[in-house]
């Protein structure tokens, strides 16, 4: 008995050490690539270079821990049906988020930017009931109301505010909220199951060196989203001002950093749930508010700020709570039909003998 008590005490250590690792990651991601972007010492105002980088540098990670180590597996069943339909606007979403989400810290400060992330539900939701997979109903609705209600006040707080800022990062709620509904598609209707390595695996340029013809699509599709957009867009910046001898020990370390942040959410969903790590997000986005204050000239918080984005937080744990009671739901369901699926063979085998 004793022996199991301290197994229990050793794996809630090991699962709330695993959710600190990506609280801390995924803030310091956040405030590394606020930093970078905006330092006047890295002088490295290149949203769309930065990542590109990150992307390169993930996609040959991936390939080695998968391929030359094969410490991660990457499930099977991938088709190129399936990768066209689904694996390439994955990649192109992801693309588009991380583009858009670091062009705006060029704008708006570290805290309002988070403070307009509280809106991802709201988009999420209403991207899902156009897809089919959300239902819309009285309760949802009024969670999106006082969601959506919390980041205006959110803005209408905000003393610094930049339009073209909150453009760039509604930009990226959206490509995040498309993200999520093509996983969930992925995952569900196709019947994969990918963790965050297999994704990564997937929609990485290095994997598809192996296929000539996905390689080629997949080609187009990066290249459109992002390298055809930095050719135009900054690199003739870069070359103007001779930025292309840059730290590049920084650059480094800022792609590792995406890349453990990527690791950490594998872990803690192996060890937890998906919902575990949307409650941990939302601590995530507080201490980046309150935090990024300290640490950046640019971050002001008003009263009206940290009120409005209480009542926002308040809907995405309503939300949160609605998906879980939805997710249990399911999963009782489920075992009921296994437990009559179970009791029909039993019959049908009892009257066989």
């Amino acid at each position: 008995m004793a022996d199991q008590e301290r197994r229990m005490l050793k794996e809630e250590v090991i699962t709330y050490a695993y959710i600190l690792l990506y609280i801390a990651l995924s803030s310091g991601q956040i405030f590394f690539n606020k930093w970078v972007l905006s330092s006047k010492e890295i002088n490295f105002p290149y949203p769309l270079g930065l990542t590109l980088l990150h992307m390169v540098f993930s996609s040959i990670l991936c390939f080695v821990l998968t391929k030359v180590f094969k410490i991660f597996k990457v499930e099977a069943g991938m088709t190129p049906e399936i990768y066209t339909t689904s694996v390439i606007p994955i990649g192109a979403t992801f693309a588009m988020t991380l583009w858009l989400g670091n062009t705006a810290y060029l704008y708006i400060s570290v805290a309002f930017a988070q403070m307009l992330k509280a809106i991802m539900p709201v988009a999420v939701f209403i991207l899902g009931v156009a897809a089919g997979l959300e239902v819309m109903s009285c309760r949802m609705l009024l969670i999106m109301s006082v969601i959506s209600f919390g980041v205006l006040v959110a803005s209408y707080g905000e003393m610094n505010i930049s339009w073209i800022g909150v453009v760039y990062q509604m930009g990226g709620v959206v490509g995040e909220a498309l993200r999520l509904i093509f996983m969930e598609i992925l995952v569900k209707k196709k019947g994969l199951k990918l963790n965050p390595i297999s994704v990564m695996y997937y929609v990485s340029p290095c994997r598809h060196v192996l296929n000539i013809f996905l390689f080629k699509v997949y080609a187009m599709a990066l290249a459109i989203c992002l390298f055809v957009p930095w050719i135009f867009l900054e690199k003739p910046k870069m070359e103007a001002h001779g930025t292309w001898n840059v730290q590049a020990l920084i650059l480094t370390l800022n792609s590792l950093c995406t890349f453990a942040l990527n690791l950490s959410v594998f872990l803690v969903i192996s060890h937890t749930s998906a919902l575990t790590i949307r409650v941990a997000g939302v601590v995530k986005d507080w201490v980046v508010v309150l935090v990024s204050a300290l640490l950046f000239a640019d971050t002001k918080l008003t009263i009206i700020n940290l009120f409005g984005y209480g009542i926002a937080i308040a809907g995405v744990a309503a939300y949160n709570n609605s998906k879980l009671k939805k997710e249990a739901s399911r999963s009782s369901t489920n075992d009921s039909l296994d437990v009559q699926s179970l009791t029909k063979e039993a019959s049908s085998s009892t009257s066989d003998r």
